[in-house]
């Protein structure tokens, strides 16, 4: 019986054996042999029964881990001098402050990140099992391989940014600044001079525009003086060759307000029927404030204020004619004279009535509105000079002299002056020595 037991102990424990031997493969545990009974313990004991400590795959597994600790070491290190970098370049580049802080902030958190994935236990002691093992490898490997790729990508968008720097990317920016600034300043420079030149052809171009003006302006004195091709300011005439309503003259001055009035002209036309207006005074509320006019088969009229006096005069004959008619506001008397003599007298002519000031005096044309709307039918075709006009009643001596040609006595308020009359529409003014002219006309 005990020899039975003891045989039944030794199959158990060869069977054991067996699966020590083929757990064996699997993990490094130590199982203890059976021996037995009465077995000489200095027998060699098969040692094919114990399980090996290490495996190839094992080995290859703890070299692959030291080498990962190796590369963690050197981008360690890689880091340590780049934040020595990162630190350099934000002392000198202080224009570009704000972006490096920003990166500063940024890898104090990717270093906290660290410090705490450096904390975890990942590089201890391996689980005894195993099978453990091989996934704990596994899963260390897989997060060495993120955080390295993390690492790759956060270097290069600290490059990007411009936070970090080689000595040999720092170098090439201190040159690359230095041609900037270099090319700065030679922009600048060349804007200087440009503008310095601009300065002196905007002074020369003033320049020769006021000598050029200044000698304008010399140019119309001269001519001023000499009043163009007339001798005198006063020997030229006016022409209206053709019966149209923009074609006249325009005396500068205004009248004043007057009480009586004196004006006398040279006339030369052969316009029928009628010559026309050889001149009209209109004043805002009255067109026809003084008005001279022969229209259609009318004799010549005189308006006053537009009221209506008929003149003894004839002038149609195409010869020069000199005209004088007064008026005064004392009972509305009228004279006419034609080449110095009385022809004609009347009253009751816009009686008390004050010639308004501030008014137009045109020549050849009636108005219809203050200086404007005139009549084609009413214009004045022929010559005219010499129109004067005084704020009194002259004299027949007086007027008999300027007809003869024996006196010459400017109006006192529109004289006939070459500066103080302008024609337009086709009107000319010519040089007239009306005295031998109308020696030339008898």
């Amino acid at each position: 019986m005990i020899t039975f037991l003891v045989g039944l102990l030794f199959i158990y424990a060869f069977g054991s054996g067996k699966v020590a031997r083929a757990n064996g493969a699997k993990s490094n545990r130590f199982v203890c042999t059976a021996v037995p009974a009465g077995a000489d313990l200095s027998c060699p004991v098969d040692t094919t029964n114990r399980v090996q400590g290490t495996s190839p795959q094992e080995e290859e597994l703890r070299n692959t881990i030291i080498q990962l600790r190796e590369t963690i070491l050197q981008q360690k290190e890689t880091i340590v001098s780049q934040q020595g970098t990162i630190k350099e370049l934000n002392s000198k580049l202080t224009r570009c402050e704000a972006a490096a802080q920003d990166t500063r902030d940024s890898k104090s958190r990717v270093q906290g990140s660290r410090r705490k994935e450096y904390s975890k236990n990942t590089m201890g002691d391996l689980p005894r099992d195993p099978t453990e093992t091989i996934d704990q490898l596994g899963k260390t490997m897989q997060s060495l391989k993120d955080r390295l790729e993390n690492l790759e990508q956060q270097q290069l968008r600290a490059n990007a940014s411009g936070a970090t720097f080689p000595n040999e990317l720092k170098e090439l920016l201190k040159h690359r600044l230095s041609d900037l600034e270099k090319q700065l300043l030679t922009k600048v420079a060349e804007l200087e001079e440009e503008k310095t030149q601009l300065y002196n052809e905007t002074a020369a171009h003033r320049q020769r525009t006021e000598n050029t003006l200044n000698s304008l302006l010399e140019r119309i004195t001269e001519l001023e003086r000499s009043n163009s091709a007339f001798k005198s300011p006063e020997d030229f005439k006016v022409s209206l060759p053709l019966r149209t309503n923009y074609l006249y003259g325009r005396i500068k001055k205004s009248l004043p307000e007057m009480y009586a009035f004196t004006v006398c002209m040279w006339l030369k036309s052969s316009a029928s029927p009628g010559i026309g207006t050889p001149f009209s005074y209109g004043v805002p509320g009255q067109a026809n404030e003084i008005v001279l006019i022969e229209w259609g088969n009318n004799p010549i009229e005189l308006l006053v204020n537009d009221k209506v006096a008929q003149l003894p005069l004839s002038v149609g004959d195409g010869r020069w004619h000199h005209i004088c008619i007064t008026w005064t506001t004392r009972d509305g008397f009228w004279e006419a004279y034609q080449d110095g003599e009385r022809l004609g007298t009347g009253e009751n002519l816009a009686p008390w009535h004050p010639i308004k000031p501030g008014g137009v005096i045109i020549l050849g044309q009636e108005q219809d509105i203050v200086g404007g709307r005139f009549d084609a039918t009413q214009a004045f075709v022929g010559e005219l000079s010499h129109f004067n006009m005084w704020d009194r009643v002259l004299r027949p001596v007086d007027i008999s002299g300027m007809a003869n040609c024996s006196s010459y006595m400017p109006g006192n308020v529109v004289p006939w002056v070459d500066a103080n009359v302008e024609v337009f529409g086709g009107a000319t003014k010519a040089a007239l020595e009306i005295c031998e002219d109308r020696l030339f006309d008898s």
